[in-house]
């Protein structure tokens, strides 16, 4: 069975809430009558505490949206990622469990000037005891796409520990319930590249996503509302415009706390 279709239709059974998480968080086993099983993480709208700025009850379905998104532009930067019409709890999103390898950390916090090789510095500033220290990120090619489709997602969570390494190595995104907001919110530790010309063969791909711009409604529209699909469409004709990644704004947070 296709893993999409396993994660739609298959049973569920929560094994544990992930400690932390504001909302529910569930980590289950999907399982169908042929005994095919995987582990996933379901997420309820039941179980969504509401924001002031996002409207309530849709932060599962800007889950499967975004995981839309990437796989349209050919990225597979998300686990697979379905909405559910029955569980345990209601109606919500349903992705792929990801077992993390032991590859260290894609960001880090250290003294200024140390391992920049291999890195990009994203601020410096104080620890809580004073001392100088420095946000640094993987100079990775997986990143730096990431950091592109964050601002197609207008991200507004991107924190350290929402980026995964799979034991083969392989970089994902999770927990993208604050995401397609029509006003920007930009919050990432991903700022490494702020201000750069973004890689032509990833322009090649947002060109592309514009050109099949209908293909991009049909896929969205049953998550997200017509003005917030408008303003991913002028988001997606900056950068295409532009050709570059945008800089923090001065007037509005910029770096989700905490950073993980």
């Amino acid at each position: 069975m296709p893993e999409a279709r396993l994660l739609a239709e298959g049973e569920l059974t929560i094994i544990g809430r992930l400690a932390g998480s504001s909302n529910a968080t569930l980590l289950c086993t999907v399982t169908t009558t042929d005994g095919t099983d995987l582990q996933c993480v379901y997420k309820p709208v039941a179980g969504e505490r509401p924001l002031w700025d996002f409207p309530t009850g849709t932060l599962a379905a800007r889950e499967v949206a975004a995981y839309e998104l990437s796989e349209l532009l050919g990225w597979g930067l998300i686990p697979t990622t379905v909405w559910r019409e029955f569980g345990p709890h209601g109606e919500g999103s349903c992705q792929r469990w990801i077992d993390e390898g032991d590859f260290g950390a894609l960001v880090d916090v250290v003294h200024p000037g140390e391992r920049l090789q291999g890195w990009r510095l994203v601020l410096t500033g104080e620890s809580e005891y004073g001392a100088p220290v420095s946000l640094v990120h993987a100079d990775d090619p997986d990143l730096h796409r990431m950091s592109v489709l964050d601002v197609l997602l207008n991200n507004a969570d991107r924190k350290a520990g929402h980026l995964l390494r799979d034991e083969s190595g392989r970089i994902w995104g999770i927990d993208h319930g604050l995401t397609f907001n029509e006003e920007p919110k930009l919050r990432t530790v991903l700022w490494g590249w702020a201000g750069e010309r973004v890689p032509e063969a990833l322009l090649h791909d947002l060109r592309g996503l514009a050109d099949r711009w209908e293909q991009v409604e049909l896929a969205l529209s049953g998550f997200l509302d017509g003005y917030e699909l408008e303003a991913l469409e002028q988001r997606l004709e900056r950068l295409v415009s532009t050709g570059r990644l945008p800089k923090p704004d001065a007037q509005r947070p910029a770096i989700p706390w905490p950073l993980y």
